[in-house]
């Protein structure tokens, strides 16, 4: 492991590696239960027990391609957003068979990973300018905060877009005591911030698996009857393409939206993930940034194949960073967990969001450190990264956090007259971004 992986170089052991790859996989494991929901709704021979086994192989493939070329602490599986896109705008909304969008998702893939051979990508991520690389880790910080309170409740949406859980007669700290799942999640919460003040090791694991036995008696944690552990995994949906529709101007909105949607999500993850676990070097570069992007791609890749939604790198992986993961041993353990959840999934799904809520919460904390670094005395500096920072929670996308961030960028760089800190592909990229909206 040590000559595989560096570890020592990195300031890392191996059970730490082992404890950050566990707690990655649990923050990120209710993807095992929301894909195949998401997904197989659409019904027509895209069954919940296809998807998941889809789901599970093209996570643990990816993981591990991260893991072995890029050696870095990320895991990827089938995106959040990506999946909604392609099930409600794709297939019911635009009326897409399931096949055309697995097309769609295969032929990204594919383009994706001709990017990463040409360094196109790579040429992306060091385009972004430096404080916006921290506003982006801030700014993911936030977003998944607001993930975490979401689906624990501890949030609502409301007439007034969003307000506490529940401020009604009989609160405590102003949730209802009728929210089971966000007084666990709270409770939760309290358990990890108590264990990490005290130095505990691995103390957002432990809050996870602590919060899933509170979860229990307030009935949050549910354990069915005539329960078991292990189940025979169901065949994917091998090669379902269609390619009668790939030359249709539709087609293209859904193959730029997919693609678009991707690239900037991805390079918004690695660029935070990386800077929390401190791997960033002093110019703001990743390391091996070519082959961590190979490995969203193959991913694509091999999900379309198997029939699942676009594959990206996950902001869930800062929860293992913040359990002491720094090299691609903790994708190694995340991506092995993967495949043993092929056969152990009944287990897997009994851990409540209200459980992966916490971390979710904790880790939005402990990516607020980079805001301090931000030079907001420059306003050229200070405001585009502002609006990255707030976009990525209020938008609920780390793509258009980037967007506006780069865009304002190069308006205020050029109002100003301080061309020279505008780069030759933040200016393709902030045309890109123009174009889109017309698109």
């Amino acid at each position: 492991m040590e000559k595989l992986f560096k570890l020592r170089e990195h300031g890392t052991t191996v059970s730490k590696e082992i404890v950050a790859g566990l707690t990655t996989f649990l923050t990120m494991a209710y993807i095992l239960a929301v894909n195949p929901g998401m997904l197989g709704s659409i019904g027509n021979g895209m069954t919940p027990a296809a998807v998941f086994t889809a789901t599970v192989i093209a996570s643990g493939i990816a993981t591990l391609v991260m893991a072995f070329t890029a050696n870095l602490p990320v895991a990827l599986a089938p995106g959040m957003g990506l999946n909604a896109f392609f099930t409600y705008t794709v297939v019911f909304g635009m009326g897409y068979s399931w096949q055309t969008a697995l097309t769609a998702v295969f032929l990204e893939g594919i383009l994706f990973i001709v990017l990463s051979f040409f360094n196109v990508r790579e040429a992306i991520v060091k385009a972004i300018p430096s404080n916006l690389k921290k506003a982006v880790a801030v700014g993911i910080g936030l977003f998944i905060a607001l993930i975490g309170m979401s689906n624990a409740h501890i949030v609502i949406n409301d007439a007034t877009a969003v307000q506490a859980g529940v401020a009604a007669p009989g609160t405590i700290l102003g949730l209802n005591l009728g929210s089971p799942d966000a007084l666990v999640a709270m409770i939760g919460l309290g358990v990890i911030i108590i264990l990490y003040t005290l130095k505990v090791p691995g103390a957002v694991l432990l809050g996870i698996i602590a919060t899933t036995l509170i979860g229990i008696p307030f009935g949050v944690t549910s354990i069915p009857e005539g329960f078991s552990p292990v189940d025979v995994p169901a065949a994917p949906l091998l090669f379902q393409f269609n390619f009668h529709e790939v030359f249709s101007f539709k087609f293209f909105t859904v193959f730029f939206t997919f693609l678009f949607v991707d690239i900037f999500d991805t390079v918004g993850t690695l660029v935070g993930v990386t800077t929390q676990a401190g791997l960033i070097d002093k110019n703001g570069n990743i390391p091996k940034v070519k082959q961590a992007l190979l490995a969203d791609a193959v991913g694509t890749v091999a999900g379309a194949a198997l029939g699942t939604s676009t594959v990206t790198s996950y902001v869930e992986s800062t929860s293992g960073v913040a359990a002491g993961g720094r090299t691609g041993m903790t994708s190694l353990v995340t991506g092995i967990l993967f495949f043993i959840a092929l056969f152990f999934s009944p287990l897997f799904l009994l851990i409540p969001s209200a459980a992966t809520a916490p971390a979710l919460i904790f880790v939005g904390f402990l990516m607020m450190t980079a805001v301090t670094t931000i030079d907001f005395k420059d306003p050229t500096e200070g405001i585009p990264a502002f609006l990255a920072i707030i976009m990525m929670p209020f938008a609920y996308s780390i793509a258009e956090g980037i967007v506006y961030g780069i865009l304002s960028y190069v308006l205020l760089k050029l109002i100003t007259g301080k061309f020279k800190d505008i780069s030759v592909v933040t200016w393709i990229i902030a045309i890109i971004f123009v174009l889109r909206f017309f698109l």
